[in-house]
């Protein structure tokens, strides 16, 4: 059984600490674009809007919107198809972490702040982007919706916070998912309005940033009142 852990921070991938669009739109696409040669797809690609309006979303809610009506096993393919293609653009080097994202995650590291991802990603997908930025080595763990085949952020989260004995925590993220997944679980959350979330989306969250670098700041204002409340 693992240690209790006082305080921990717990970030989303996609729009939070990554440009996802930098990778996913010319994955979908190529993804769309084989599917169609196998015959499997037919009509237009979505748009750059369509596709990017479905971040964040659990896999299974993806493909029941972009793939309607088509088979559980052409699903698995575009699942397949869309893994290999975001893993070739990683390599290829056309890709970001969102400005300040490495210099606030060591910061938090050096000021011993325990760190989790939680996203509705494949595990492959998420480890892959982590190692290619050289951040894997900050986070005590990467829950994500692939590994564990959870049906909701919530769930994901809930289970995150069960497995490592969290007693409280800051959930930071950038879509509704995110601000529902840490009110769920009686979370302070952080709604970041660079990444992809609607207007109003992130209506709810304690505290809005549009910068990654003030998150650091609240997290340790966040532990000063926790500290001072013990």
């Amino acid at each position: 059984m693992n240690p209790k852990i006082p305080f921990a921070a717990i970030f989303d991938m996609d729009g939070t600490l990554f440009k996802t669009e930098d990778v996913a739109v010319p994955a979908f696409k190529r993804t769309f674009e084989q599917l169609k040669k196998k015959g499997y797809f037919e009509g237009e690609v979505p748009s750059d809007e369509e596709l990017m309006g479905v971040f964040g979303m659990t896999l299974d809610e993806i493909w029941d919107q972009l793939l309607p009506g088509c088979s559980a096993s052409v699903k698995e393919m575009a699942d397949e198809i869309m893994l290999r293609e975001e893993l070739n653009i990683l390599k290829e080097g056309n890709a970001a972490l969102y400005p300040g994202v490495k210099e606030t995650l060591a910061e938090l590291n050096s000021r011993g702040v325990p760190m989790f991802i939680a996203s509705n990603g494949l595990e492959a997908y998420i480890a892959a982007i982590c190692d290619h930025f050289g951040i894997s080595k900050w986070f005590k763990d990467q829950y994500s919706a692939g590994r564990f085949l959870s049906d909701s952020k919530d769930q994901l989260v809930a289970k995150l916070l069960a497995d490592y004995s969290i007693e409280d925590a800051v959930m930071v993220g950038d879509r509704h998912s995110d601000v529902q997944a840490g009110k769920m679980n009686n979370l302070f959350t952080v709604g970041c309005a660079f990444g992809f979330a609607d207007e109003g989306e992130l209506a709810g969250a304690d505290q809005i940033v549009t910068d990654f670098r003030k998150i650091a700041a609240i997290i340790e204002r966040k532990i000063g009142a926790q500290s001072c409340e013990n």
